[in-house]
């Protein structure tokens, strides 16, 4: 008897030593790279990198620091948590998440899923709340040969382009200046509460209103959301110089974008063919419904969480993927097939002898001591 516990003690110390090689396997063999796969996506991740590195240069020249508590991978793209240009409540984990690459990789999958082919024209609606997924789009569409056109509001929510020395103006600056980025918007909105600033102070929308004008483009503000939507289909028009606007891209959750009805929450992020958007009565309407209303898709970025489900992308990531990684590469590669498959059979193999050598471990046998 003693001998079969014996036997038994070391078939499971055995079966423990293969489960920590097995583990250790998994955790140390490189893994797969996707680069070159699908060279548009690579040279979009690639161009939303070299951005975020030529933001980094552009805020040490301006003396402009990051701060690395923050923006843990330092990526020039988080603001800060109260400003005079804040507008709303913003999640600090939300905005780095959309500062990575990858997203540029998953913008690229929605214009294909619209349909676009190069030299289309895509129409964006940003909101500074999210300067990430503003650059996101604009280096997808630049690397797909697509044409974007933006009309950029500057008020932004906690943790977005909100830091009064740095708004979207001076991130779109940098980037033209530095030939990473060539789509600067055509025109400027406060943003905000009711896309005039409402919910700033005055300091705030004096410092704004002062920044459009030094632009020298046109600045947006109209009394009502039915006036500020048509504003900016005119702009967009005139802009787009008689060539169909393919798909409209929404970033962030503005006023004049998502409109005021209570059905835009249930529209869901990411690529949606205009027969899924709600069309409310024109008071409502913001600018997503409209250009659906006209039969152009719409991708939504919005619910930073939900596009993470949807695209396979990872939430708050520390440090930020290579740019090589493809998040939706999730099929298992052959060898991390045939590693599991060894694993389960040796696992199998030592609980039968463990079973066929010593009975007695388990009580409902029926085998009886010697």
């Amino acid at each position: 008897m003693k001998s079969e516990n014996r036997r038994s003690s070391a078939a499971l110390i055995g079966i423990g030593l293969w489960s920590l090689a097995f583990i250790a396997f998994l955790r140390f063999i490189p893994p797969a790279s996707t680069a070159g796969t699908d060279p548009e996506a690579d040279q979009a991740v690639l161009r939303m990198s070299r951005a975020i590195d030529a933001l980094r240069e552009c805020r040490a020249t301006a003396g402009i620091p990051i701060d690395p508590l923050s923006d843990i991978n330092r990526t020039g793209l988080i603001g800060v948590e109260n400003s005079s240009i804040t507008t709303s409540l913003g999640k600090l984990e939300g905005k780095r998440t959309t500062a990575n690459p990858q997203f540029a990789r998953a913008v690229v999958g929605m214009f294909r899923e619209a349909g676009l082919r190069r030299g289309d024209t895509v129409a964006v609606g940003a909101s500074s709340s999210f300067p990430g997924l503003i650059l996101a789009t604009l280096a997808a569409a630049e690397s797909l040969g697509l044409k974007p056109l933006v009309v950029s509001s500057l008020g932004a929510s906690n943790w977005g382009a909100n830091d009064p020395a740095w708004t979207w103006i001076e991130t779109a600056g940098c980037l033209r200046d530095k030939g990473v980025i060539k789509a600067y918007p055509i025109a400027f909105s406060m943003g905000g509460d009711g896309d005039a600033g409402r919910d700033m102070p005055e300091e705030g929308r004096g410092l704004l209103r002062r920044k459009i004008e030094a632009t020298g483009r046109p600045f947006i503000r109209e009394a009502d959301l039915v006036s500020t939507v048509a504003a900016r289909m005119e702009a967009f028009e005139k802009a787009a110089g008689g060539a169909p606007i393919k798909v409209f891209v929404n970033v962030g959750g503005s006023f004049a974008d998502m409109g005021t009805d209570g059905e835009i929450l249930k529209l869901r992020p990411g690529f949606n063919p205009a027969s899924d958007v709600f069309i409310p009565p024109v008071e409502r309407r913001g600018l997503i419904q409209e250009m659906a209303r006209r039969g152009i898709p719409v991708i939504h970025l919005l619910f930073v969480k939900g596009l993470c489900d949807r695209y396979g992308l990872p939430w708050d990531p520390v440090p930020l993927p290579g740019s090589d990684e493809n998040p939706r590469a999730s099929v298992p590669r052959l060898i991390e097939i045939i590693a599991c498959v060894v694993y389960i059979v040796g696992m199998i193999f030592g609980l039968a002898l463990i079973v066929h050598r010593n009975r007695l471990l388990f009580p409902f046998t029926s085998r009886k001591p010697v």
